[in-house]
């Protein structure tokens, strides 16, 4: 009889070791549930986003558009505006060709992540009205992507400058182009500020 009143108290002990797996497994089936939503939302999300995008910023300054055009056409007064060269005013620079004409190449190299290595060429020049660029980033990453400057004459001796930039992420990476988009833009627009700065000071 003694051995008898002892087995539902074991059966009783099995079956509450077996409850709490099965409650320990339902909390790890609704963690990896969750992290699966956490990783395909985003990845569903990147479907319906381009992966190329463009970005144009402009300022007027006052100066004669001859004069203007004159100065941006020339890369190495890049120096003097850009945002991503003031981050580092140590890097290493080289240039080959003739600056200011189709094939000119600005090249640079920069301890700094944010500055990185690469380099522009002057693809296209229509005088007076727009420079094409070709920018090839080398490290932290790679890509090739064309860049633009335009001058048009508005009121008296003012000229509106455009800088335009066209990029492209692929997917997954397309993901952050909205805040890629807007962290050139803000460059541009510091660049273009100090542009205006600098022409109107001469």
């Amino acid at each position: 009889m003694g051995r008898e009143s002892e087995l539902p108290a074991e059966a009783g002990g099995l079956s509450a070791e077996a409850e709490e797996l099965e409650a320990k497994m339902q909390i790890m089936k609704r963690i990896l549930i969750g992290v699966a939503i956490l990783i395909a939302v985003p990845l569903l999300i990147g479907l319906f986003i381009k992966t190329d995008f463009a970005v144009e910023r402009q300022v007027v300054i006052n100066k004669p558009k001859d004069e203007v055009f004159d100065y941006i056409k020339h890369l190495k007064n890049h120096a003097n505006f850009s945002k991503w060269a003031a981050l580092d005013p140590n890097m290493k620079t080289e240039y080959r060709g003739t600056d200011g004409t189709v094939g000119f190449v600005s090249a640079w190299d920069s301890d700094n992540q944010d500055v990185g290595k690469g380099e522009q060429e002057i693809k296209r020049i229509t005088e007076g009205e727009r420079i094409d660029v070709e920018i090839r980033m080398r490290h932290p990453f790679q890509s090739t992507d064309p860049a633009y400057m335009t001058t048009e004459a508005v009121a008296g001796n003012q000229t509106r400058v455009k800088s335009g930039y066209f990029g492209k992420m692929n997917y997954p990476t397309n993901l952050i182009c909205p805040f890629i988009a807007e962290r050139i833009g803000a460059d541009m627009e510091t660049g273009l500020r100090n542009l205006k700065t600098v022409l109107e000071k001469q």
